[in-house]
């Protein structure tokens, strides 16, 4: 097989409109059920790329140059039990893939091991008695499924390590000072169990992505986490007063708890207030609105401010690089631009409030705005804007960066954009293009495609997909 596929990948070089670079094209007869994604190992380099339908995997094996190394295939595990491919792992520098029932109690493994070209395969039974399922998380030699015990203050990390072994860590936060809305005690899981329907399901975590542009969609979760090699980050942001920050230690699995107060905001007894937080290079990024004013605030977090903005009907966003956009919604679906503040101001109030950050070389790019929940039906929604992605692909969370990708298609979405230096200082000048923005744009003018995966090595983009018309499987490269 891989004969086959070395003679048929071309490799193609040269650079086109919207700043992309076609990378390979392939014939490849791709059929209706089949799926395509990808593992990224930035240790060594190299991409895997998965092809799997009903009856089998293929795994092909990319250089840094996208050009193919080798290729195995095997079986796929029995869809009738293992219904998603739920991560993975690095052992030595081949991927293991992780397979779950719905429940997650039952686990498949495979090692893709092209040293010796075999894949080698585990089954588990995992015991989640009293817990509900959170968030999953893959990274370089560790794959863990984070969990809180019912109503208890415990979270729970089940991990398996590079040799496929499994172990279960406990965090008891007991100590902790967790309370709802309206200032009621509650518990750990108390705050997972709220419901924000329907924008945000109960005990449901948003996993953030520093390393890509993060959707406000994503952002505007008042529950979100942020995960790196040593520390797991969950913030919530059900409270308009305060952001609760949850620092898990990853190495010893010990907890602290930090509290950020946002401005306070004296309202009209009918006003609304609005809030929400990101968590960016060890600092807190606040906002808080009212129906007439906005709060912009960074902090640390022991709570001190470091920069503050502000603005109002009187005061006009000064911190802003964009024209205010308002994208979707009653006027047809397209896009236009906002004549002044207090249209942003009472817009973004009435909508799922947040705000993101993303790292510019040295400087910070930041999103402010508010989204809608899904204005159409969660089967609709699933096709987006380019076309049906495959169920095992928009079921599985193990592609961030597909998932950072969101063009806010059958949302509402206001937003503007602002730049600033690294003591949080607002930047004069228009903004440039990101990967991300000429992405939108092919696709504007390229939608007869199916099977996309994004992903991101070293600080390039690559973009696979499925031509319709052309029975090609293609990879380009942008770059911000």
């Amino acid at each position: 097989m891989l004969k086959n596929l070395l003679l048929t990948f071309v490799v193609l070089h040269g650079f086109a409109s919207f700043s992309q670079e076609l990378v390979i094209a392939t014939p490849l007869a791709l059929k209706k059920n089949r799926d395509v994604f990808q593992t990224v190992n930035n240790g060594n380099k190299q991409v895997t790329l998965f092809v799997s339908d009903k009856i089998k995997v293929t795994a092909i094996q990319l250089n840094e140059k996208m050009n193919i190394v080798d290729s195995i295939s095997t079986e796929r595990p029995n869809p009738k039990t293992y219904t998603n491919m739920i991560g993975y792992n690095f052992s030595n520098g081949n991927t293991r893939l992780f397979w779950s029932s719905n429940d997650f109690d039952e686990m498949f493994t495979q090692l893709y091991d092209f040293t010796n070209r075999k894949v080698e395969t585990r089954q588990h039974t995992l015991v989640f008695k009293d817990e509900k399922v959170l968030q999953k998380f893959s990274k370089n030699e560790k794959f863990y499924i984070l969990t809180v015990v019912k109503k208890t203050n415990t979270l729970k990390f089940h991990i398996f390590d590079k040799d496929g072994k499994y172990e279960e860590k406990n965090i008891d936060l007991s100590n902790f000072h967790f309370y709802t809305s309206q200032y009621a005690k509650t518990t750990l899981y108390g705050m997972f169990g709220v419901n924000l329907l329907p924008f945000e399901a109960p005990f449901t975590l948003q996993n953030i992505n520093v390393e890509n542009p993060t959707s406000l969609t994503d952002a505007a979760k008042k529950r979100k986490c942020y995960f790196n090699d040593k520390q797991l980050i969950i913030t919530f942001d059900t409270n308009v007063a305060f952001t609760q920050v949850v620092i898990v230690d990853l190495v010893n699995f010990t907890a602290e708890e930090k509290i950020v107060n946002k401005p306070a905001i004296a309202k009209a007894e009918f006003d609304r207030l609005n809030s929400n937080s990101f968590y960016f290079e060890n600092k807190l990024y606040q906002m808080k609105s009212a129906s007439d004013l906005i709060y912009f605030t960074i902090k640390d977090l022991n709570d001190n401010i470091i920069k503050e903005y502000f603005a109002d009907d009187t005061k006009p966003l000064d911190f802003k690089n964009s024209d205010i956009y308002q994208e979707g919604g009653d006027f047809g679906g397209g896009k236009r631009v906002l004549e002044n503040t207090s249209q942003f101001i009472r817009k973004v109030n009435n909508l799922n409030s947040g705000l993101t950050c993303y790292s510019i070389d040295k400087n910070t790019l930041i999103v402010f705005g508010g989204v809608s929940a899904v204005q159409q039906s969660a089967g609709q929604a699933a096709l987006g804007q380019f076309g049906l992605i495959g169920a095992l692909v928009s079921a599985i969370a193990f592609n961030p960066t597909m998932e950072s990708f969101n063009s806010y298609s059958n949302r509402k979405v206001v937003k503007v954009e602002g730049l600033f230096d690294k003591d949080a200082n607002h930047l004069e000048g228009d903004l440039q293009p990101l990967a991300f923005d000429k992405i939108r744009t092919f696709f504007d003018k390229n939608n007869n495609v199916s099977s996309q995966t994004l992903f991101k090595m070293n600080s390039t983009y690559y973009l696979g997909y499925y031509d319709n018309k052309t029975s090609e499987y293609t990879i380009r490269k942008f770059t911000d």
